[in-house]
């Protein structure tokens, strides 16, 4: 399915760009991580890579010329896909949009905004979009707090972003007069990030600047004229005793939504004014419960009934809600999108693996060498789908991409989560080399530092719970891949060899396949391969 491209947003001022260059041309292949252009910002020229694979089909957006943020840039899909739908809508809304502005310019005459302007030399920071998919940003730390000289190229935050956690640079210089988003929030791209500017600047003056109202129709002036005298002020709910209280609208409609009765939080804004984050960290006061009073008529009831007193635990219930990373948030919605839209079913194998105990310990001995057992069922993966490409395959609905390379993905637990970093061209990588690509990206993964790029385009993933002792488990397909494999742990127990009961090394791997794309057959002789290459690991060296 062809994929449209638009004009990113490549700072947190920038509201057009220009082409400085394209790097590819109509019909190249593209794939994830390739450059597809140098673009001019407000503050730079700037590589502009894709985060998707396919065909350059359409080129919005000539070298030289500039546009808007979000113009149609490119689109990028399977080679002879017909687009004449996406660039007929994307002509219809930019029509419809110039006659919607033009009807609006000549039913409303223009009226005068009193809008304060920003002091010369001050710069108001938004959240950047640092992706072409991200809505919304968490920051994960602040390199810098307020009152900080700050120098154009200083490293002002590290931004969590739906895809990696990126360093966030400064463009201007300055002091760091005010931080709009603390550590561990999220807020949507725009939001006021921070501001910039001179020591001394007057900063509740430059916010006010960038909150100030929209101007309101006469018919709206004369509608809430008299509800309310100064349209900046918050406006106040009342409460049953007849008390006010000050919450922001945001605040207001956050409690409507949860059931909140404003009257029971307390507010940490200026004059005990309730704000967003009052309600989300909310916490009801626990209610005593007042002794039963016991009725005279009922004492002599009571007391016949001799029971025998019970020590029954005693303490007070508690709970906390922690706040969703982006990261936590995308694997929800990944990892539910493809266990509601892929049909899974799942097949489980035993492999001998005496002669891969045998064959690892040969190997390690060797200096500067090392194996894990990971590496081999990476390496015996990457060989078992080259014999099997049915299961090396994407579901596209009308449909099935073929991929002729073989990218293994190796699921790697974080703190926030779970990241899939990627090996390009498994395949073609010795047993040594998938060991130290596969140390070194989780390495990475660990401290947050993989690239978008190192997470993208995997074709095939192995999952591995087997150092925790799980001996068997399932996995949900990690879309667009067509199947995963769970990894359990070598355990000694007895077989039948020639006959006889013996003590053996085995281990259990799970293939879950997407129905679609594999069939059970299918399945089932990749996962012959699979033990084949792992219970004869020689052949693997070959």
């Amino acid at each position: 399915m062809a994929e449209v491209i638009n004009m990113p947003r490549l700072s947190d001022t920038m509201e057009e760009g220009t082409v400085a260059k394209w790097l590819k041309k109509v019909g190249d292949k593209i794939e994830e991580g390739d450059i597809l252009a140098e673009i001019e910002t407000d503050k730079a020229t700037m590589e502009f890579e894709s985060f998707h694979e396919g065909t350059l089909l359409h080129i919005g957006i000539e070298e030289g010329d500039g546009a808007p943020v979000d113009t149609l840039l490119a689109i990028i899909g399977e080679k002879g896909e017909d687009i004449s739908g996406l660039l007929n809508g994307s002509a219809d809304s930019s029509t419809d949009k110039v006659t919607e502005t033009t009807k609006v310019e000549e039913s409303a005459p223009a009226a005068p905004t009193a809008v304060a302007e920003i002091p010369e030399g001050v710069e108001i920071i938004k959240m950047p979009r640092l992706s072409d998919t991200m809505e919304e940003g968490t920051v994960a730390s602040w390199l810098k707090k307020v009152g900080d000289e700050v120098e154009e190229g200083d490293i002002l935050a590290e931004i969590e972003t739906d895809k990696a956690t990126m360093e966030f640079e400064s463009f201007y210089n300055g002091t760091l007069l005010h931080i709009g988003i603390q550590e561990g929030e999220s807020a949507p791209v725009d939001d006021v990030l921070a501001v910039i500017g001179p020591k001394g600047t007057d900063v509740a003056a430059v916010l006010n600047s960038t909150d100030a109202p929209a101007q309101e129709s006469p018919e709206e002036k004369v509608n809430t004229v008299s509800e309310t005298s100064n349209t900046n002020e918050e406006q106040p709910v009342a409460t049953n005793n007849g008390q006010r209280i000050f919450a922001s609208p945001l605040a207001k409609k956050i409690a409507a939504d949860k059931g909140i009765d404003l009257s029971t939080v307390s507010g940490s804004g200026d004059n005990g004014r309730i704000v967003k984050k009052d309600i989300e960290n909310y916490q009801p006061a626990q209610k005593s419960t007042a002794a039963p009073v016991v009725k005279s008529a009922d004492v002599s009831a009571t007391s016949a009934v001799a029971a025998t007193p019970v020590n029954l635990p005693v303490g007070q219930e508690s709970t906390e809600e922690v706040k969703n990373s982006q990261m936590r948030k995308t694997i929800a919605k990944r990892l539910s999108e493809s266990k509601f839209t892929a049909p899974h079913y799942y097949l489980t194998i035993e492999v001998d693996m005496d002669n891969a105990w045998a064959s690892r310990l040969q190997i390690n001995d060797l200096p500067d060498i090392k194996v894990s057992f990971n590496d081999m069922v990476v390496k015996a993966c990457a060989m078992a789908l080259k014999k099997h490409p049915q299961v090396n395959t994407t579901w596209n609905g009308d449909t099935t991409k073929y991929n002729h390379h073989v990218n293994v993905g190796v699921a790697v637990a974080v703190d926030d989560g779970l990241v899939v970093p990627v090996l390009k061209f498994t395949d073609q990588m010795t047993l040594t080399q998938i060991g130290a690509s596969v140390k070194d990206l989780a390495g990475r993964a660990r401290v947050k530092k993989l690239t978008p790029a190192e997470m993208d385009g995997s074709t095939f993933t192995v999952s591995n719970l087997g150092m925790f002792g799980i001996v068997e488990f399932t996995s949900i397909i990690n879309q667009p891949n067509s199947a995963i494999l769970s990894v359990g742990a070598i355990v000694e127990k007895p077989v039948v060899r020639k006959g006889e009961i013996v003590v053996g090394k085995t281990m259990k791997v799970t293939l879950a396949c997407d129905h679609r794309t594999v069939d059970g057959a299918t399945g089932s002789q990749f996962l012959l391969t699979l033990k084949a290459f792992l219970e004869n690991p020689v052949t693997m060296l070959a």
